[in-house]
Order: C-alpha cells, then sequence, then structure tokens
C-alpha cells in the first residue's frame, strides 16, 4: 500500500496554456533550443532537469509557440528511460538481495514505509519489526536496512527486514551449526508445535526441544532468554531450527558423571526438588534425579509430599539404595533423624496423660499426633462412656487440642492405643450399689436385636433384655413383636457385671411365674383336659394351662383298644400327667394313662354293681363277685351300651 502523495509522482501533470512572464536569461535558453538541431534538442532535453524543462514550456507557452509534437515525444522518451533504469536497479536489487539502507517515513497499521531512495517507497510487513510486547522496533527518522523483494502492483516496493537480518546472520549461523556452538536468543512468542525464538533472525524451537523432559506450558518461557543449538538450516526457505534440549542433555551428562563418581548408599548429599507427584519428590542430584517416596520424608504422617518440601527447594538428603546398572536411586529424609518410636515406651508409659493435636478423623476414631512421627489412635469406643455417640466427628475435629490417657505401646507395628473417656468418671463404677438386683428401673428402647432389647437406664449405661426374659407364656422369636423402639418400659435387673459393663434386665420377672404355679396345683397322675397347639414327628405340644405346654409322645397318643388317636392342631382331649420336671418346666402327657384309668374304673363299677342286692342271696352275690371274668365284664358293657 502506497501513501498518496507517491501517487502525485507518477501522474503526469496536465499542461497549462496560460502565458507566463519569462526572465531573460530563460528566453534566451529558448530561442538557443529553437535553433538548435533536433539531435542536439534531443541531447538537451536528456540533460536539462524537469524543472528547467517546465520553465521552458512555459517560456513557450508565454510566447504563445503552438505545441511541438517532437518535444514532447523527447521527454515522454528521456521518463521512460528513467523508469526502466529504477526498474533494472530494482530488479537487480531483488535477483541478488541486496542490502539496501533506508529510512524510516512513517508507520501505518501495516506497513513501516521506507524510503529506498528508489522514486517509489518500500514497504516492510509490520509484523516483521514488533517486539515481544507488540511494539514496533522502530520509529520515524530511524534507518533500518532491507532486502527488496518485489514492486507491488498498486505502486511501491514490498522490501523485507527479516531477509536483511537473515543474510547479516546467516554466515555466523551456518558456522554455529557446523561447529555446534551454542547461540543465545530472546523468545518471542508460541506458535503452533512450539516457540518463535529471535537468534538474529526468527528461527523455531520445537516444543519437544525445549526440555529434557515434556513441558505441558510453553508460555512460561515468552520474554526469557535462552541458550541454544541450530540444529538445522534452510537457505532457500530461511528456515531454522534450534534445539535447547541438546545443551541441556549435554550439561546433565556431565553433571552425572561426576554425581556417579561420588554416589554411594549411605551417603548425605544435596539436591533441588525438580518434581512433586502423589506419591513422592523427585530430587536433582546433579544430572541425576532420585526418588524421594513420601514414606522416607517424615516419621510422621504426610498426606501430600506438598506438605514438606515444594518445588525449587535445596534439600539434605540420604541415599538408601542405588541401583548402579538401572542408575536408580532412593533417597530418605527422615533418615536424618533418629526414630521417635525406638524410646516410644519410655517416654509414652501406660496411664500416662498426654496432650496431642487431632490428625484426621474416620469412622473408627480419631488419630492423635504426640510429637513429629508419634501419632496414636483414640478408638471411638474410647471416646466417651455414653453409647449415644454415632460418629466420632460429634465429639472432636482434625486440629482439636486434646487430652489423652496412654492404654498401650507397640512399638513394632509403631501403634500407640489412647483414650479419653478414661479422663471422665465411669458410670460403671458405682451402678451394682445404685441398681442391685432384684431392683426395679424404668428405661427407653434404645435398640432391638434378635437377641433382646437393649433399655438405656440413663445416659451411658444400657441394660439387656434377652428375648427369653421377655414373657413367660409366649414363644417370641423378635423382641419387636412385644417392644418399640423409644418405648419406655419398667424391667427388674437380673445381673450387674461392671468389669464387663454388663447389665442384665428382664421383663417377664415383673408378672408371676405360670409354670410355678401349674407345678403347685398339678401332680404326676393327675388327668386334664388340654388343646393340640402343633404337631411334630414324636407327638403333639399340648397346652394345659395359660402359657404352660405339655408334650404328648405318638407312643402314648393311643386309646384303650390300643388303636392311634390323631391329634389335629385345635383338637381338645383329655391327657394324664405321666411326667414332670419343674427345673426344665416339662410336662409329659398321656391319652393311653386315660384309657387304662378308665378301664380300671369300669371293672371297680362292674363290681359295684353285682355287689348291690337283686333278690339274690348275699351268699350267692359274694360267690359271683369272687368268681368275676373278663366275659362277665364284656357281656355287662355290652348290656350297658345297649340300655343307652
Amino acid at each position: 500500500m502506497v501513501d498518496n502523495h507517491q501517487s502525485d509522482i507518477n501522474e503526469s501533470k496536465p499542461l497549462t496554456t496560460e502565458t507566463e512572464v519569462l526572465a531573460p536569461e530563460a528566453t534566451a535558453e529558448s530561442s538557443a533550443l529553437s535553433e538548435s538541431t533536433p539531435t542536439q534538442q534531443h541531447e538537451t532535453a536528456h540533460e536539462t532537469s524537469p524543472e528547467h524543462g517546465h520553465a521552458i514550456a512555459a517560456a513557450d507557452e508565454s510566447d504563445d509557440l503552438n505545441y511541438d509534437a517532437a518535444d514532447f515525444a523527447a521527454a515522454l522518451a528521456s521518463f521512460d528511460r528513467e523508469q526502466a533504469a529504477e526498474s533494472a536497479a530494482a530488479q537487480n536489487l531483488t535477483a541478488e538481495e541486496t542490502i539496501i539502507t533506508g529510512t524510516v517515513v512513517k508507520i501505518t497499521d501495516k506497513h513501516v514505509v521506507v524510503d529506498i531512495g528508489l522514486k517509489s517507497e518500500g514497504l516492510i510487513p509490520l509484523e516483521q519489526v514488533l517486539d515481544i510486547h507488540g511494539q514496533p522496533k522502530f520509529q520515524t527518522g530511524d534507518t533500518v536496512e532491507v532486502v527488496v523483494e518485489r514492486e507491488e502492483p498498486e505502486g511501491g516496493y514490498l522490501v523485507s527486514y527479516e531477509k536483511a537480518l537473515r543474510h547479516k546472520v546467516w554466515d555466523k549461523l551456518e558456522l554455529a551449526a557446523t561447529e555446534k556452538t551454542p547461540v543465545k536468543g530472546m523468545v518471542l512468542s508460541r506458535v503452533k508445535g512450539g516457540l518463535t525464538v529471535d537468534i538474529g533472525i526468527k528461527a523455531f524451537l520445537p516444543g519437544s526441544q525445549v526440555e529434557v523432559r515434556p513441558v505441558r506450558n510453553l508460555d512460561g518461557y515468552i520474554g526469557t532468554e535462552i541458550e541454544v543449538r541450530v540444529i538445522k538450516l534452510n537457505k532457500k526457505r530461511g528456515n531454522v531450527v534450534i534445539s535447547r534440549k541438546d545443551l541441556l542433555e549435554e550439561d546433565l551428562n556431565a553433571k552425572k558423571a561426576v554425581t556417579l563418581q561420588t554416589l554411594e548408599e549411605g551417603s548425605v548429599l544435596t539436591g533441588t526438588v525438580k518434581n512433586l507427584t502423589d506419591y513422592g519428590a523427585f530430587v536433582d542430584l546433579g544430572g541425576l534425579d532420585g526418588l524421594l517416596h513420601i514414606t522416607d520424608m517424615s516419621w510422621g504422617r504426610l498426606t501430600h509430599p506438598r506438605d514438606l518440601v515444594n518445588v525449587g527447594d535445596e534439600i539434605q538428603v540420604k541415599v538408601l539404595k542405588f541401583d548402579k546398572d538401572k542408575q536408580r536411586v532412593s533417597l530418605g529424609f527422615k533418615q536424618l533423624t533418629p526414630d521417635p518410636w525406638l524410646d516410644a515406651i519410655e517416654r509414652y508409659p501406660i496411664g500416662a496423660q498426654v496432650r496431642g493435636r487431632v490428625l484426621s478423623v474416620t469412622d473408627y476414631g480419631a488419630f492423635v499426633e504426640l510429637e513429629q512421627g508419634i501419632e496414636g489412635l483414640v478408638h471411638v469406643s474410647e471416646m466417651t462412656w455414653s453409647k449415644r455417640m454415632k460418629h466420632p466427628s460429634k465429639m472432636v475435629k482434625p486440629g482439636d487440642e486434646v487430652d489423652t490417657i496412654i492404654l498401650s505401646v507397640n512399638p513394632t507395628d509403631r501403634r500407640i492405643s489412647l483414650g479419653m473417656k478414661q479422663l471422665q468418671d465411669n458410670p460403671w463404677e458405682q451402678l451394682e450399689g445404685k441398681y442391685p438386683t432384684g431392683s426395679i428401673v424404668e428405661g427407653r428402647v434404645r435398640n432391638l436385636t434378635d437377641f433382646g432389647a437393649f433399655i438405656e437406664i440413663e445416659d451411658g449405661i444400657d441394660g439387656l433384655v434377652h428375648v427369653s426374659n421377655l414373657s413367660w407364656t409366649k414363644r417370641i422369636k423378635h423382641p419387636s413383636e412385644v417392644l418399640k423402639k423409644g418405648e419406655k418400659i419398667k424391667a427388674i435387673v437380673l445381673g450387674v457385671e461392671p468389669e464387663n459393663r454388663r447389665l442384665s434386665l428382664g421383663v417377664k420377672q415383673l408378672q408371676p411365674d405360670v409354670w410355678d404355679t401349674f407345678f403347685a396345683q398339678h401332680r404326676v397322675g393327675d388327668v386334664i383336659h388340654g388343646k393340640v397347639l402343633r404337631t411334630a414327628q414324636f407327638g403333639a405340644f399340648i397346652e394345659i394351662a395359660e402359657g404352660v405346654e405339655g408334650l404328648c409322645h405318638v407312643s402314648e397318643a393311643v386309646d384303650g383298644n390300643n388303636k392311634p388317636v390323631h391329634l389335629d392342631v385345635d383338637s381338645e382331649h383329655d391327657f394324664k400327667i405321666v411326667k414332670m420336671n419343674q427345673d426344665e418346666k416339662k410336662v409329659g402327657l398321656s391319652i393311653r394313662a386315660v384309657g387304662e384309668e378308665a378301664s380300671r374304673a369300669e371293672v371297680e363299677s362292674y363290681k359295684e354293681r353285682e355287689k348291690s342286692p337283686k333278690g339274690s342271696s348275699s351268699s350267692s352275690s359274694s360267690s359271683s363277685s369272687s368268681s368275676t371274668t373278663l366275659g362277665d365284664l364284656i357281656n355287662w358293657k355290652r348290656s350297658e351300651s345297649e340300655r343307652e
């Protein structure tokens, strides 16, 4: 793009027909020109300056001379020659890529306009002369070296500042590439795949050649001066590729060689933290990286390596293991100080009261730091005597200072058990005197399990009502059949074990034992009426009183004729008590025995009838009574049946 004043130069001006008053010298010069031969006129026109030519034209106009076509042709030919000469000069500059010096005329939004000594001005693309901050390096009036590239169709010449720089430094870069000498450069910007670096000319630094290891963020290098090596040149295209990685690797290898000569297990070295991971830190020992694992950083607990070190920190480490073949180094930091667990038993005797800081809280307790590298666990069961606490976080949180009691110390496993409730009064110690056996207590059902119900009678004191102690009469499979969570009930204290923190309660003991009543009112041989509750292969269970059951074995379930009697559920029968065990609360029943009892009664009844007077003599009755046979009894029963 060319400035407007440039186009004015290239445009021809229209001739004027107005008369001008010329000086005598101009008139004389005009006369002399008119008298000369055409050849002389042509030469004179060639030698005369454009200003002088305009003066002659003005004189001619003042003399009212007719326009001479030959003079115009001569002037046009002179102009063409000048244009051709300038074009040839520009082509020579372009072909040879000659470096010329120009002066900055002005700066536009796209170009830097430069006076390069030709009739048209040179145009440098603005992006070629911007610094790292995006500002032009030159101001109006500054001199700048450029190379002419081509003439623009719309006017002016496209010139290159970068080519001029390239020509000036190319020989130096070729020498640096050949001898592999480093060069310094300023990182200008980030481009696709790498960085642009100014080393005299713009060069490309691939992202893979920035560091020894891959770099995620290249923006941090912009504006910094770095040392690089030229690894590829293309003069025809003007491309330069550089590498920083090569120099870094050479430096690392040199340092590594020195480090390997002095490196051995047990030695203490100074290194720089190079990188952090979740499992540790990599430390540069001088060309060789060692791993400082998180477990070897501190005798205490670390959640992340950054809790102890940061990238760039210079630290002392101890070489724990060195594999020369694989060149792997394991480092330790905590090994520089004594292990605090070695004399933990002496410093933390059982029963001692200590103060610590809560590090973390879990579902099963809280970890408390007693000193750097020494921490103990307060189990949830050792926090309070109360059983209402659902989670340790209800009592403590990380960062809290707490007082504890040493319960146990295990240096081998590096464990210390702590207690907090031991600093409080133990409610179980006074429980036996407060709730003696047989006393009635009142509490709320706190929890129901398969084997019973826990009743809270005061804060931190729960008693257990076993499922067998809920009812004398009902067979209860689960406490929820008779109790509800949160329900308030009364119970009798059955036993207290302070050392085991156990309190046994009973609900059924509030009522008289129906078994004791039954055994007091019945004896073996009694005939009672009962209802079949349930059956089994070996017999049937019979309800013989409210809450009292007896067993009729299958061998006893036969009638007087020795025929089986079907004991269906809910059917009722007469049974004879054949066995009683009060301690085991067992009663044996029999239908067979009832039949045998009935047979004896019938015999006695027959004998009584025979003894009664019916017109027969007493002697005959006596004789008949003494000689009664089974046939007589059968005949009597038949006659009794027919009578009925």
